[in-house]
């Protein structure tokens, strides 16, 4: 199991029956293959769509189901579809029940960088911004470090996404939970100590007692 399977099937866990989620680009679209057979999920794209699933088998893709980075989406019975204006009144409306975010980093007061990569022309931010500022919980799924650096830091050093805290940060290595006293590791992915978690933190984290291993879905 690689590196983001893990960190999406962990994700799958923070779904909650009969909520609408929003999916980001990249690795957080993976979380739509682990689903929990139990819970009935509407996720949602910025680009004007709820009721979407995991991509469909090679061959069988459709240009007019894309999510908002362009990548191939299947539409599951029931789904709609409607214009970025509808889309972003849903966002900014509070009515999301969670979205879940790829990141650049996470500071110790859990705030959020996510859009702008060094180095890189990029236009803005998208629709980062509004789904912080309004979604109900805000998960980020990123991997721990990239490019041998950590990716939870003390202070960011790339612009934040938004003021507020984000609700939980799950990497490849382990889960944090932003509090108002700092990052607390909550979990550590299958086969990794907290010690091994913490000499890859540039953020100091705050453990209390036994660390539990993180349970991925099925």
């Amino acid at each position: 199991m690689d590196a983001k399977e893990i960190i999406a099937r962990r994700v799958a866990l923070e779904l909650r029956d009969r909520s609408l989620v929003n999916l980001g680009i990249g690795l957080p679209t993976l979380v739509a293959r682990h689903v929990p057979p139990e819970i009935n999920v509407a996720f949602q794209s910025e680009n004007g769509i709820i009721g979407f699933g995991a991509p469909p088998p090679e061959g069988m893709e459709d240009p007019n189901l894309t999510d908002a980075g362009g990548g191939y989406i299947s539409a599951l019975p029931g789904a709609v579809s409607f214009d970025s204006a509808f889309s972003f009144a849903l966002i900014r409306g509070g009515h999301l029940d969670m979205t879940v975010l790829g990141g650049l980093q996470v500071d110790a007061r859990g705030r959020l960088a996510n859009w702008m990569v060094p180095g890189k022309l990029v236009p803005g931010m998208g629709g980062a911004m509004d789904l912080v500022a309004g979604a109900r919980r805000v998960v980020v799924a990123m991997q721990h470090a990239a490019r041998g650096e950590s990716k939870i830091v003390p202070e960011l050093t790339l612009p934040p996404t938004s003021a507020r805290p984000v609700t939980l940060v799950v990497t490849d290595l382990a889960v944090l939970a932003p509090t108002a006293d700092g990052l607390v590791l909550r979990e550590r992915a299958p086969g990794i100590s907290v010690a091994q978690v913490l000499a890859a933190t540039a953020a100091p984290l705050i453990v209390e007692g036994e660390v539990p291993e993180m349970q991925l879905a099925a």
